[in-house]
């Protein structure tokens, strides 16, 4: 209404403020004609120098290079007048409407239509200056604006001022002057900037190129370099940082190219893990009270130490909160005042654009605050969570053992991935308690001024609420800690079997371990079905909380006679809608507050867990003595509180450049020993002395995923002929000229893709390249052959350490003469030290391993005497077998290096990542999982169904209820009361339909894809875990099934429903205004071209959120297993550092998406604002009358939402988007090809099979995939049944490979394997690996007891389990244990020695009692007299089993009937031992040989000292 009296004002003004000036220029269609030709002419001219700027371009192209060189460059101020630009074509845009609007209604003129014209003429010609600045003129060389646009500028400000002056000095009315101010102050800005700003490179951190890997001509920049520059946020100017410019650059290249973490730039040292932790450290240890009880850590220390760590964000998020809460009230509060604007009331002038500004200005500063608090809360998380994945990781870095065995692995994960990031997402709930105090205030204020005593039953209703929610709120927290307790159960043993799973494949016990995973996630099921349930109840409590508040105000208001309005009825209800968001809040803030406390325990209690001491050692510098290792009445134990010792009385003294062998029987303490020089192991009492720096080789290879060489070098500077000398010294050169890569070949997790051999001689080179002053080897030799071993003591001990301090734990007695020092073990103490040749005289327990090794020499003296005696009878077989190997020589492979061929290809291949659009299979998949989607077309029914009666019981009070208290009311009071009930109790039922029903859907999809995704992981062959590291496969179980179970559903919901919301919000403003959409299709078509662009980019970060995770827990994993071998190296700090860099990685997509997500929502927030701005503008200009005030109020009161909501629409569009992904990766694994059937019902083996044993190889190839070189390359050989048959060989040359071909575990590329006749192919897995028995090569045992270690199937008795264990000389050792066969088996089995575990391993297959039975090194680990031992039960208990033996134990081998010897994946020899050591060439003859002359030479040495 103003607006026209305004414009009707301007028409009478026209013809009067020009008496007595000269019409010919002053006339008001002169001034507005004069106005528009020269737009019109701009127009032409800025299109013609387009033109001729591409002309120049295209003659130009030799100059490219230099147009490269200033592409960064852009003018001073370049975004501001960009900003205005775009600013006037908005304000043009709106006068053209306004003009079109009132003329169109009112009748036109000559001079409104050249008046139209002019504001049209000015649109397009703003428009093509705003195209033209944004797309042609960053490329442009010259040093200032074009000639062209800055004469414009000025010829566009001496008009604009014309106009204002003549406004100003013969105008009427105020409002004549808005427009013109408006131009004249943008014409002065444009001719400040014109005249006074040269190109500079001010702005251009800001800007897209060069970001990283830029998009030129689409063509990709080959150079990368976003890694390396720190975010534009770093640098930004006050302006970015308001509005999120410095994202865009980001967002650009996103949408150009699909992003690497390489795109995205560094955090500022203010986000990055590194900036962070030291303050949070030093904080965390300030409020502990210093270092004496910093290992104390509550959750309050915490909470501090948290919050001082993001103080900033913490206040600013704080100041962001209470602006958005006083503005966001201001809308409700002002629509009584606008329906009787509507209605004719008028107060003063202008009440109406009055009233509409402080509209557009609440609604623009609410949603400011609200974009950067959400921005500053986050990004506070952020730093709050990576502070605290750094001290967990340190904590990791420095548990004692104790410590460790009483928290797993997979739960010290679940503190990173689970907890760490839990309590980094309270900050969206931090200042909800203090915030729900103040809006509960305003609303109580603004229905105090509507409805007077009546608002204290709204209060009343309001508090009932919230006291409904706070029962629903505790069982949240407790249905969280028991679903959280559950996923940790569930966490640990999934982390255990991924660790283990080559031997449940080899075992045949993957399903059985499966099936305890998934009675595991049942429970978890049970607690995540009552959270999710319970959760569906707060929703509905939600949504009807605002009827039943508005029936409890409105009815008090009738009962006490309160004159009830529609105005006063629309700001309450609008008040109502507000009020809404604090009463869900209140459950959810306390559900988010319990979580977190609960996550904050957990995490405070494993910071306080203790540490290893840290003064355990007394540490020598070097040089300052000559003693190198001292240990005065040394007591040590695993549990520090124990009171009996595990290793007793110990005194020992080495000197610099000692030679100290250790030797015991099988858990003697021998490894306690070295771990007590370590100090690994708690010192109950005794001092320790330690000379210079020190080297550590564990009995159990530790080896980094990563190359051969980092692994080698190990944090050291690379020394070539050093690292060459070690090289040789390992015997590793022949190795790594046998792996594609060489010595930059990829490792697998825990060295999957090298042999245990090849995986100690990384170890011990390791070790060697360190060039420390004392080393501790505990028994590396026993994993490689004899050859080897005897090059690796020669070179290693005898060599390059010759001068330095070595101590080594040994089974092979032959080692033990070169020691200047032998230490026998037994029962944890030193029983005997002394020279070689000092023990011979003194006593039994070093005689006794002697002895066992004398045993075995003289065994083969006696093969040796066997062999020539049947030199003759044996000819013939021994000519057959010759001519065996020259035909398959003849065949080209004779196991040359250069021979091996094959696509070439590292076996760990970098983590699959979907690129592009998230494909609508993900979502059709997803919502037809459950019931083949079938509650879905439901669940839409009831939200349209609620959205439905929701605007109609809102419709109902307008229309019912009086615009003013003159006015009489169309209905009785009770009809009004009750028909407003009757709608929001039909709406609550809808809403509880759709709540329950959604949770229903994403429950069971949850648990369909979950049993689907973790069925195809174990039906996957090993392969795939070979490459595959677990922190991959965990990433999906824990996080990725987590937002399944609890995010996913409600996102797909919440997207779905906003939708609806969206539709009935615009229906209702459309039936006052249809004009609305004229604004509004455009706007909606802004906003999908903003989603379209910034979702590319949004997508990649979110996925690379998911790749960048697994490192981090993958490296945590890794550090935990290798965490002593790291301490003895002093390599903490370096890990740390690792572990920053990889927490950094996984922070820079989270913080850029938080980013990018307000970038686009505060535009998309704006544009909504347009809408609602004109809408408004549109309604205040109609004459009074033309529209009910009472339907008008409505649709303002749902336009109110229109911007919270159009925003929310795309927001929830983009996180529905990054939320499927996890779906995606899920699905991912549900579709991992699988290994051959388990049963094949068509060909299932006789009961009794195999009968005989034989094993008949033909032709056999292998590799391990598809980009692998061939392990096994051509063999044919038969294994006859009931005969032993031993397989030796240099290390890797083929003889695991041919074990794990034999239980398909590798399946072959060409040829067979048949025992007894029968294709081990054409059978189940399950019937194959059931029938074979199997001692691995690493002994591994669970977490449980005894007796579920041996009889994880629960197939035998007890007493069958007691004799095994007799069996294998453990009956007496777990005899000792309180829990007999119930005592308790840590993880890893890490309270039992490496033998004690191998010898467990040998208990199994006793009770299998198989026909075939393979032993892959299997006493490696164990003694000489421990190993002749076992051997002794083998030949007892399996006379008339075909027996397959890897050894690197000559001895063990020699007892075989047959010895097949492999050389690079081929057949060198295979024979009797008696036939092969008769012919002194061969090479098995060689090894014997060597063995021999290394055992006898160290005797011979020993009686010569």
């Amino acid at each position: 209404m103003e607006i026209a009296n305004m414009l009707k004002g301007m028409s009478n003004f026209q013809s009067l403020r020009y008496v007595g000036v000269d019409e010919s220029l002053l006339n008001p269609i002169f001034l507005r004609l004069f106005s528009s030709s020269i737009h019109v002419g701009l127009l032409f001219v800025i299109l013609g120098l387009w033109v001729w700027k591409k002309m120049k371009k295209d003659d130009n192209g030799n100059n490219a290079d230099n147009k490269q060189s200033i592409r960064n460059v852009r003018f001073m101020y370049y975004k501001q007048t960009l900003f205005c630009s775009i600013g006037l074509v908005i304000f043009s845009f709106f006068l053209c409407l306004l003009t079109h609007f009132y003329w169109y209604t009112s009748g036109w003129s000559e001079e409104k239509i050249v008046t139209f014209l002019d504001f049209a003429s000015k649109f397009l010609a703003w428009l093509l200056i705003s195209v033209f600045l944004n797309t042609k003129l960053v490329d442009s060389g010259e040093n200032k604006y074009p000639f062209v646009l800055r004469v414009w500028w000025g010829i566009f400000f001496f008009v604009s001022c014309c106009c204002f002056v003549i406004d100003l000095v013969y105008g009427k009315k105020i409002q004549f002057w808005v427009p013109d101010v408006v131009f004249t102050v943008m014409g002065l800005f444009f001719c400040v900037v014109g005249l006074v700003v040269r190109k500079g490179s001010e702005g251009s951190i800001l800007e897209e190129p060069l970001l990283n890997g830029s998009v030129v001509n689409g063509i990709e920049s080959k150079k990368s370099s976003g890694d390396q520059t720190v975010t534009p946020y770093a640098n930004a100017n006050i302006f970015s940082l308001f509005t999120f410019s410095w994202m865009r650059p980001l967002i650009s290249v996103g949408y150009k190219k699909t992003l690497d973490l390489e795109d995205v730039p560094q955090l500022h040292s203010d986000d990055s893990v590194r900036g962070t932790f030291p303050i949070f450290r030093e904080k965390l240890e300030s409020v502990g009270g210093g270092g004496g009880s910093s290992n104390r850590v509550t959750t309050l220390m915490l909470v501090k130490a948290l919050i001082y760590t993001a103080w900033k964000e913490i206040v600013l998020s704080a100041f962001f909160v209470l602006l958005y809460t006083s503005a966001s009230y201001v809308g409700p509060y002002l629509i009584d005042t606008l329906v009787q604007y509507l209605n004719g009331k008028r107060d003063f002038d202008n009440e109406g654009y009055i009233l509409v500004a402080t509209f557009f200005v609440a609604k623009l500063v609410e949603s400011l605050a609200q974009r950067h608090w959400f921005f500053k809360v986050q990004q506070g998380g952020y730093r709050a969570r990576a502070a605290l994945v750094a001290k967990i990781y340190n904590k990791g870095l420095t548990l004692s053992c104790q410590s460790k065995q009483s928290h797993t692995s997979g739960e010290i994960i679940n503190f990173m991935t689970v907890d760490a990031e839990r309590i980094g997402d309270f900050g969206w709930y931090m200042h909800d308690p203090w915030m729900v105090i103040i809006q509960v205030g305003l609303a109580l204020l603004i229905l105090y001024k509507n409805l007077g005593l009546a608002s204290i039953a709204a209060f009343v209703a309001t508090v009932l609420v919230m006291l409904l929610n706070i029962p629903l709120g505790s069982l949240q927290e407790k249905f969280q800690e028991k679903l959280m307790e559950s996923k940790d159960k569930r966490m640990k043993a999934t982390s255990e079997v991924l660790r283990n799973m080559r031997i449940l494949k080899l075992q045949a016990w993957e399903m059985k371990f499966l099936s305890r995973i998934l009675d595991l996630r049942s429970i978890e099921a049970g607690w995540l079905k009552k959270y999710v349930y319970t959760s569906a109840t707060t929703t509905f409590v939600f949504w009807v909380s605002p009827t039943f508040v508005s029936v409890a105000a409105f009815g008090a208001a009738m009962l006490m006679g309160i004159p009830l309005e529609s105005g006063k009825i629309l700001s309450a209800l609008a008040t109502f809608r507000i009020l809404q968001e604090p009463i869900y809040n209140l459950p959810d803030t306390i559900s988010m507050i319990a979580q977190t406390k609960v996550s904050l325990d957990r995490i405070a209690s494993f910071l306080s867990l203790e540490d290893l001491q840290p003064d355990v050692i007394e540490k020598l510098p070097k040089g300052s003595s000559d003693v190198a290792v001292e240990i005065v009445d040394g007591n040590f134990a695993w549990d520090a509180s124990s009171t009996t010792p595990l290793l007793k009385d110990v005194n020992l003294r080495v000197l610099n450049g000692m030679r100290v062998a250790i030797c015991g029987t099988v858990g003697s303490g021998k490894s306690s020993l070295l771990s007590s020089i370590l100090g690994e192991m708690p010192k109950l009492s005794g001092t320790i002395k330690l000379g210079g720096t020190k080297a550590y080789v564990a009995q159990t290879p530790w080896i980094q995923s990563g190359k051969i060489e980092e692994n080698i070098i190990f944090g050291k500077e690379m020394q070539r002929d050093k690292y060459d000398e070690v090289l040789e010294a390992c015997s590793l050169k022949k190795d790594l000229e046998i792996l594609s890569f060489g010595d930059q070949t990829v490792i697998g997790e825990r060295g999957i893709n090298l042999s245990g051999g090849q995986k100690q001689r990384i170890q011990i080179a390791r070790a060697l390249y360190q060039d420390a002053d004392v080393y501790l080897f505990d028994d590396p030799f026993s994993a490689v052959d004899a050859h080897t071993g005897t090059h690796l003591f020669t070179e290693c001990i005898m060599g390059l350490l010759n001068s330095k301090t070595v101590l080594y734990v040994t089974h092979q007695v032959e080692f033990l003469p070169a020691a200047d020092l032998i230490l026998v073990m037994k029962d944890g103490n030193i029983s005997q030290a002394g020279k070689y040749n000092d023990l011979l005289k003194i006593g039994s327990d070093f005689m006794e391993l002697v002895g066992a090794h004398q045993e075995a020499l003289t065994a083969i003296d006696t093969v040796k005497g066997e062999a020539l005696k049947k030199s003759e009878e044996s000819s013939g077989m021994t000519g057959d077998n010759t001519t065996v190997q020259d035909k398959q020589t003849s065949d080209g492979q004779n196991g040359k290096v250069d021979d091996i061929v094959g696509q070439k290809g590292q076996i760990v291949q970098e983590e699959e990542r979907e690129k592009g659009s998230v494909g609508f299979s993900v979502y059709w998949k997803y919502i037809t999982t459950a019931y083949g989607g079938a509650l879905v077309p439901i669940v839409l029914l009831a939200q349209t169904g609620f959205q439905l009666l929701q605007i109609g019981s809102n419709y109902w009070m307008a229309w019912a209820t009086p615009v003013s208290k003159n006015d009489p009311s169309p209905v009785g009071s009770s009809n009004l009361i009750i028909v407003y009930v009757a709608l929001g109790i039909a709406s609550a039922l809808c809403i509880f339909a759709r709540s329950m029903l959604l949770v229903t859907a994403g429950y069971k999809t949850a648990s369909l894809l979950f049993h689907k995704m973790h069925h195809c992981i174990f039906r996957a062959p090993m392969s795939f875990f070979d490459a595959t590291p677990s922190g991959r496969i965990l990433n999906r179980a824990s996080t990725d099934q987590s937002a399944i179970d609890l995010n996913v559903p409600f996102q797909v919901g919440s997207f779905a429903f906003t939708i609806i919301q969206l539709i009935g919000i615009i229906a209702v403003m459309s039936q006052v205004a249809w004009q609305v959409f004229i604004v509004f299709i455009p706007v909606i078509a802004i906003c999908i071209w903003l989603e379209q662009y910034y979702i590319p980019a949004a997508r990649e970060l979110a996925r690379l959120n998911g790749t960048c995770k697994a490192p981090v827990i993958q490296h945590f994993a890794e550090t935990i297993s290798g965490s002593s071998t790291i301490r003895s190296f002093d390599q903490e700090s370096r890990f740390q550092d690792a572990s920053m860099r990889l927490i950094d990685n996984y922070s820079r997509p989270k913080f850029h998406t938080a980013a990018a997500m307000e970038w686009l929502c505060m535009r998309l927030d704006m544009l909504s604002l347009i809408t609602f701005a004109f809408a408004l503008i549109f309604l205040i200009s109609l004459p009074v009358g033309t529209i009910d005030p009472s339907v008008a109020g409505l649709a303002v009161t749902y336009g109110l939402n229109l911007n919270v909501l159009q925003a929310w629409v795309v927001w929830n569009l983009c996180m529905m988007e990054n939320k499927i992904i996890s779906v995606e990766r899920i699905l991912q694994y549900a579709g991992l090809p699988s290994e051959p059937p388990l049963i094949i019902e068509s060909n299932r083996p006789d009961p009794n099979w195999p009968s005989r044993g034989e094993v008949e190889f033909n032709n056999l190839q292998v590799r391990y995939a598809p980009h692998m070189p061939l392990v096994l390359r051509g063999l044919t050989c038969t294994f006859f049944g009931g005969k032993k048959t031993g397989i030796v060989g240099r290390t890797g040359s083929g003889k695991s490979t041919l074990i794990q071909t034999l239980f398909r575990i590798v399946d072959p590329v060409a040829g067979q394997i048949k025992i007894d006749g029968t294709n081990i192919s054409s059978i189940g897995l399950h019937d194959l690996r059931s029938r074979l028995s199997i001692i691995p090569q690493d002994p591994t045992m669970f977490e449980g007891t005894v007796r579920s270690n041996l009889d994880p199937l629960e197939e035998h008795s007890d007493d069958q389990i007691w004799e095994a264990l007799d069996k294998c000389q453990l009956g007496d050792e777990v005899r000792k244990k309180e829990g007999k066969l119930y005592s308790t088996v840590s993880e890893n089995g890490e309270n039992w020695s490496v033998g004690q575990r191998q010898l467990v391993c040998l208990g199994r297959v006793l009770l299998k009692k198989s026909k075939v039975l393979v032993l892959d090194e299997a006493t490696a680990s164990v003694d000489t007299a421990t190993d002749n031992l076992i051997q002794q039960t083998l030949r007892l208990h399996f006379t008339d089993s075909t027996v397959i033996t890897i050894a690197h134990r000559i001895t063990s081998v020699l007892d075989s009937d047959m010895v097949l010897l492999l050389e690079h994946g081929l057949i060198a020899e295979y024979d009797t031992p008696g036939k092969l050591l008769e012919n002194e060439s061969s090479l098995f003859a060689k090894l014997v040989a060597e063995y021999s002359m290394r055992s006898n030479s160290s005797f011979e040495n020993a009686s010569d000292t």
